[in-house]
């Protein structure tokens, strides 16, 4: 099991944009300068964007539903409150901490760079495809129906597990903050009236949605630079020559083992930038808008998790009491010394809201792919899934299908041992593996000819990025799922692979008796030009 102690203890590679919108190969390079340029403010110019977006939309073979309501600023909230960096560090610090020792921290800068090609790639193809439910409609046009219907379903269940784990992982922040005892009841209780808070937000529409995310976003970026200089400034412990010192955290083990294994809180940091693509039908604008959203998510919030992270390892003064288990909650123990009864509550309202926007964003994501399953009828429901409620302008039952499964998830936990540790590492591996099914689609589309014409290029940086994008992502999903406890059952050392088997194992079953990837005439596979 990846999160159980092991046993003995850019710059911005943006290519010439095109202004295109249709799906095909033919790409309007007139000379005229940026195309972004004299796009204009105001109602007319709001009015000739919409046009150009329903135009492209149109040409892919969509007409939506949906309203363009979410600002760019909204976009990228979205993005950096699913990517969270309260969430994700405060989630698995101890972890990585007793893994690794202060070392770990350096995990976030190597992921950090590895996403960012993912989400250059991610750039390239959502700029030409800007169609709701992201991975999915992404592999449908990079490869074909098969493909994407098996992308989609992997992303789909991982998202449904990450929206059970940032609700429950919000249980003990939200009993210590209320102040009763974090029993496994409790947990649940508390994760269930997270999960509902969310989802009453969501139903409320894209414009409210896009608030409470530019106000999630505030909440926790303001919260973790206040806590993080206040931690620094008045209870620093150490100076910065701790962050190359283990403290013997490896054990027996060789520190490269240790801190491959700690490196899990930067593979859980760095998702959520394809948030910002999965609601590419409610932004004007999106060949541009959503790139710059994806990239702003990692260059933000990696900067914003680097420094929590970087405060709370300064501040922690007996790395050996959590090496050695004796600190369990070393978070916890940090912020009551640094900031008292009352002041460590304040802080913990402030991660709760964290974990709420993360929720939030998490669930709208995996509503919108679900919805775009039902949309193509390749899910069982569709009908259901499909609808769409034109006063809210949400889909109702994808929304509805994002509360019951996390729920059941949630109530589920009762009978595992360490279930927070179980949903974080499927989860995980689940992202990672639905983004580099569209990855690798991406590159076969290349090496057949494909050549993007959406607003954002990398241009002849574009094969490089990509087959970098794809080895890195390759290599993180082998250390995710690597068994690290042979003392424990073997069914709690191979968990990652047994339910990411499992989800794959019934999804080509599920595929191969309904035919559900024949379902829809939605297009696919037309991101590579027929050959004349």
């Amino acid at each position: 099991m990846f999160f159980t102690k092991f046993a003995g203890t850019q710059k911005d590679l943006e290519g010439d944009p095109a202004v295109d919108v249709t799906s095909g190969q033919a790409r309007d390079r007139a000379g005229d300068g940026d195309p972004r340029a004299g796009v204009g403010t105001g109602p007319a110019a709001d009015a000739t964007g919409d046009d150009e977006d329903l135009a492209q939309l149109k040409a892919l073979g969509f007409s939506s539903e949906f309203r363009r309501d979410m600002s760019p600023w909204a976009n990228f909230s979205l993005g950096f409150t699913y990517l969270s960096p309260v969430v994700g560090i405060y989630t698995v610090f101890a972890f990585a901490l007793a893994t690794a020792g202060p070392p770990m921290i350096w995990s976030l800068l190597i992921v950090g760079a590895g996403q960012m090609l993912v989400a250059l790639v991610f750039s390239e193809v959502v700029a030409q495809f800007p169609v709701a439910g992201g991975v999915y409609p992404w592999a449908r046009r990079l490869w074909g129906r098969k493909w994407a219907w098996m992308t989609g379903w992997v992303y789909m269940f991982c998202l449904l597990a990450l929206i059970a784990d940032a609700a429950f992982g919000a249980g003990p922040y939200l009993a210590a903050m209320a102040g009763f005892r974090p029993t496994a009841y409790a947990k649940i209780y508390c994760a269930l009236a997270v999960l509902a808070v969310a989802t009453l937000i969501n139903l409320t529409g894209t414009k409210i949605l896009g608030y409470f995310a530019i106000f999630g976003f505030t909440a926790e970026l303001i919260g973790a630079l206040v806590v993080g200089v206040w931690l620094l400034v008045s209870h620093r412990a150490h100076g910065l020559g701790v962050l190359f010192h283990s403290f013997g955290a490896q054990g027996s083990h060789s520190f490269l083992y240790a801190f491959l294994a700690a490196s899990l809180i930067g593979l859980y940091q760095f998702f959520g930038f394809e948030a910002c693509g999965d609601v590419a039908e409610e932004v004007r604008n999106p060949g541009i808008q959503i790139p710059k959203a994806m990239r702003r998510t990692i260059y933000i919030g990696g900067a914003a998790s680097t420094f929590v992270c970087l405060s709370l390892i300064l501040s922690v003064t007996d790395f050996g009491a959590v090496i050695r288990g004796d600190d369990t909650n070393p978070i916890s123990t940090v912020l009551t010394s640094a900031f008292g009864d009352v002041g460590s509550r304040v802080v913990l309202g402030i991660v709760l809201i964290s974990f709420v926007s993360c929720a939030l964003s998490l669930q709208a994501a995996a509503s919108r792919l679900i919805f775009s399953y039902g949309r193509d009828g390749m899910i069982l429901g569709s009908r259901l899934l499909a609808r769409f409620d034109h006063k809210r302008h949400v889909p109702p039952y994808a929304l509805l299908a994002a509360v019951v499964v996390p729920g059941v998830l949630i109530i589920g936990t009762i009978v595992s041992e360490h279930p927070l540790n179980k949903l974080v590492s499927f989860g995980t591996v689940g992202v990672y593996l639905g983004f580099q099914m569209v990855v690798l689609a991406a590159l076969r589309a290349r090496l057949k000819g494909w050549k993007p014409s959406g607003k954002y290029q990398l241009g002849r940086w574009g094969m490089v990025v990509n087959v970098a994008a794809l080895a890195y992502g390759v290599a993180a999903i082998v250390n995710i799922s690597w068994p690290r406890t042979p003392d424990a059952p073997w069914y709690d050392n191979w968990v990652v692979l047994l339910m990411a088997g499992l989800i794959i194992g019934f999804g080509l079953l599920y595929m191969a008796i309904t035919r559900a990837h024949t379902k829809s005439d939605a297009p696919h596979a037309d991101a590579v030009p027929e050959p004349i």
